[in-house]
């Protein structure tokens, strides 16, 4: 179970303290087990701070609570606040990354489900795609749905999700994936082959849809299974 801790302070001095979290992440360079940190302001009082930190585990943020480093720099802060700040611990019970979850669905309905028209539904109007493997490097909805429609038919893919990643607005899919050569596929006629493979996308949400995905799959790997290209 992840872990949180929350420091509310109140302080006039934010660029320097923006500054002495800089120095921390420097000095536990290597030692630290802290993954996030995100400092926020007040909209409506410019000295009220809140710092949220990240941990994978309780045990691992005291390890990091027991750094000199950290000691030392939690001195300086002291020294910067306007009283003593204070400390909320927090176990994480519930973590809904939801464009995580939108980009799963995409996996789960398109790929795996084989239908291509529930793009429709988690795509927005004006999606564009970008995959070297299509007839454009850059083509709309309708266009990538009725390419990605031969892919479908004529390998009957199945997706494994191996790690999805997320930051801001994209969302990066590291996959495998494995089929049967069962139809035409750039006019190639289906040989019954088995194939599989690995490949990467990173998608753009917006407004709760997907506005924009890269892809990069081993296409030259799945000629080669299918005897089209020697090696």
């Amino acid at each position: 179970m992840s872990f949180v801790q929350v420091i509310d302070l109140k302080t006039d001095r934010v660029d320097e303290l923006r500054g002495l979290m800089d120095q921390w992440i420097e000095a536990t360079e290597g030692k630290r087990t802290a993954t996030h940190s995100i400092v926020g302001r007040d909209r409506s009082d410019s000295t009220h701070v809140v710092e949220i930190v990240e941990f994978p585990s309780y045990e691992e943020a005291m390890k990091n609570s027991n750094l000199p480093e950290t000691n030392r720099i939690y001195e300086q802060l002291m020294a910067l606040c306007d009283g003593e700040p204070s400390f909320t611990d927090l176990d994480v019970v519930g973590d809904q990354q939801l464009n995580k979850r939108l980009v799963q669905r995409f996996v789960d309905d398109v790929i795996n489900g084989g239908n291509v028209d529930a793009a429709d539904s988690l795509c927005s109007a004006d999606y564009r795609e970008h995959d070297p493997s299509l007839s454009s490097y850059d083509v709309d909805l309708e266009t990538a749905k009725a390419e990605n429609r031969e892919i479908m038919e004529g390998f009957r893919p199945t997706c494994t999700i191996e790690s999805l990643v997320a930051e801001g607005d994209l969302v990066c899919l590291r996959m495998s994936f494995t089929g049967r050569h069962v139809g035409t596929y750039h006019g190639l006629e289906a040989t019954g082959r088995d194939v599989s493979g690995t490949g990467h996308a990173t998608f753009r949400c917006k407004d709760g849809k997907i506005a924009e995905s890269w892809w990069n799959v081993d296409d030259l790997g799945l000629m080669r299974q299918l005897g089209v290209v020697e090696g």
